[in-house]
């Protein structure tokens, strides 16, 4: 069975090399999200459902069933798929269910970029830095040297255009209203990693609680922060397979 991870924003598929290589698989595929460091098709909109849509595309060209794995935006497309598309799935992992509950409120930056003129000023000015300096910013954020500079060469205009689209597509109630439909992701095995120190997905309680309506096992990483897939990489992997092998 094929493991698909699908990496978030403003992120490329570099984000999955260390835990790729700690799983030490030959059967894991990495898609890049149109317009994250991949050309986005004529007519691109870049909206959730658009990005839900294209990633059922991918799996289904695979021809077999998946262990689906998904960071940040990735997990809410991993999300769309678990709830439209579940017979594309063995499994599915997330990492943002806490932003699926309906008091849950997007954080400060993806407010900026939900609101128009505001959000194409921020914008700008993060595709305008020097090169170094953006590959410091994702550094300062926690990004290991050598993945932050492929986040930072893929930082353009055109991601920063799906930056937006998608941003404003999932404005609330959005995602409070596809949290209402979570339970449908009870017809696969489902894992939710909490990570307690993640600023950006709305807490543990909130993820403890989405996590218990989506029929998800629930792991809290104690103290780590969003890019829980640079922390402890043997941990991690030794999570993920046990979940596989149980699935």
């Amino acid at each position: 069975m094929p493991v698909v991870f699908v990496h978030g924003n403003p992120e490329t598929a570099e984000l999955w090399g260390p835990l790729r290589t700690a799983l030490g698989r030959t059967d894991i595929v990495t898609p890049r999200l149109p317009g994250f460091g991949a050309p986005t098709p004529a007519g691109w909109g870049a909206t959730r459902a658009e990005y839900t849509r294209w990633l059922i595309g991918e799996i289904a060209a695979l021809g077999e069933p998946v262990d689906l794995v998904g960071h940040d935006w990735g997990g809410g497309l991993v999300m769309g798929v678990a709830i439209e598309r579940p017979d594309l799935l063995r499994s599915w992992t997330c990492d943002l269910l806490g932003c699926f509950h309906p008091t849950y409120v997007w954080h400060d930056a993806a407010q900026v970029w939900q609101t128009a003129g505001a959000g194409e000023e921020a914008v700008a000015g993060m595709v305008e830095l020097p090169t170094a300096d953006k590959e410091a910013l994702f550094v300062g954020l926690g990004v290991p040297a050598d993945i932050a500079r492929t986040f930072a060469g893929a930082l353009d205009a055109e991601m920063g255009r799906c930056i937006l689209a998608l941003y404003r597509s999932a404005a609330q109630p959005a995602l409070a209203n596809l949290g209402t439909r979570l339970a449908a992701a009870r017809q696969r095995p489902g894992l939710a990693l909490i990570p307690t120190a993640d600023a950006y997905t709305g807490g543990p309680e909130r993820a403890a609680a989405m996590a218990a309506v989506a029929g998800a096992r629930a792991v809290h990483l104690d103290g780590v922060g969003h890019w829980w897939m640079f922390d402890d990489l043997d941990a991690r992997a030794s999570l993920l397979s046990e979940f596989w092998a149980q699935a």
